[in-house]
């Protein structure tokens, strides 16, 4: 069974994953700490891609990717998460 995966969705997990690992690289975390910015990093990146959708900002679009809402959502989330485990 192949699984298709479309390209603005593989290109922000791509962006997200890359955002993650430099914080978890900036902060000096553990293999733990990577998986829980992987997740904070997705879930941003798709709120920051679903609020540029909604309220119709075209700024830096590659493709279909909102890709400066997406990344502010992801840090965003990031520093949040950060911040609730210290």
């Amino acid at each position: 069974m192949q699984i298709l995966l479309s390209p603005p969705l593989v290109l922000s997990l791509i962006i997200a994953s890359a955002y993650a690992a430099l914080f978890n690289l900036w902060q000096g975390g553990s293999a733990r700490d990577l998986l829980l910015y992987l997740l904070a990093c997705w879930l941003g990146f798709g709120i920051g891609e679903l609020a540029g959708d909604f309220l119709g900002l075209d700024i830096l679009m590659i493709g279909q990717s909102h890709v400066v809402e997406g990344t502010i959502g992801a840090w965003l989330l990031l520093l949040v998460v950060r911040w609730l485990r210290v």
